[in-house]
């Protein structure tokens, strides 16, 4: 079976493209991908995003899917062997904990954002959020175990931002949970993980946590 021609829209720093992005090289599926600045997008973007939202999934220059999760699982059930397990209790619950990281983004999006007065009350409910993944993970190599899934690709970029943060800002939101710890570790090893993002990532990721202008931002050690 052939596979559609696939194109992802994107900016460089979305968390949520990121999800399909991995799927997609730990797969080896072909791919294009077309950033655009959403303080400024083109005149097309309106039109094939229902939302004015990324990512997008643009299937043979026809159909266009949204919503991170949607495109992450369709990209997966076009491309066997699949990665969302398959017994229907299991698929449902990695659905739902999926979504709950589209959560947790949102809550580390409103830390980085913090300033000095707010940020110890949202460092905690970031860290309250991770807690309850961490009582969900099967506390193996993987979410599920021994499986490499998409919820493994779904976390990533949080882990990937959280390392950047420890990096630059000397907070390890992570330091009082080892089994996210170690999760984090592995699937920051992973090559479909590194290459999901632009070469230069870091470097933008450090530069959106200065210009956020919260108190993370003033942690740089320069």
């Amino acid at each position: 079976m052939s596979l559609p021609k696939l194109e992802l829209i994107s900016f460089k720093l979305c968390p949520f493209v990121q999800r399909t992005v991995i799927t997609l090289l730990h797969k080896d599926v072909p791919y294009t991908i077309t950033y655009i600045d959403l303080n400024n997008p083109p005149e097309w973007f309106a039109s094939v995003s229902p939302l004015g939202k990324v990512p997008v999934l643009k299937v043979d220059d026809e159909t266009v899917l949204f919503e991170s999760a949607v495109i992450q699982e369709y990209v997966d059930e076009i491309t066997p062997p699949p990665l969302m397990p398959q017994a229907p209790l299991t698929k449902a619950k990695n659905r739902a904990w999926i979504s709950f990281g589209g959560e947790v983004v949102m809550a580390m999006q409103a830390m980085v954002k913090a300033d000095e007065s707010d940020f110890d009350a949202a460092s905690k409910k970031l860290k309250g959020l991770l807690q309850r993944v961490a009582e969900v993970h099967s506390g193996g190599q993987w979410f599920n175990g021994t499986d490499f899934a998409l919820i493994d690709a779904a976390y990533a970029p949080i882990f990937m931002r959280l390392h950047l943060i420890k990096e630059n800002c000397g907070v390890d939101l992570l330091a009082d949970q080892p089994v996210l710890a170690a999760w984090s570790e592995h699937l920051l090893a992973l090559p479909s993980v590194q290459h999901a993002v632009v070469e230069e990532f870091p470097k933008l990721y450090r530069m959106m946590l200065k210009k956020m202008g919260g108190w993370l931002g003033a942690q740089f050690a320069d």
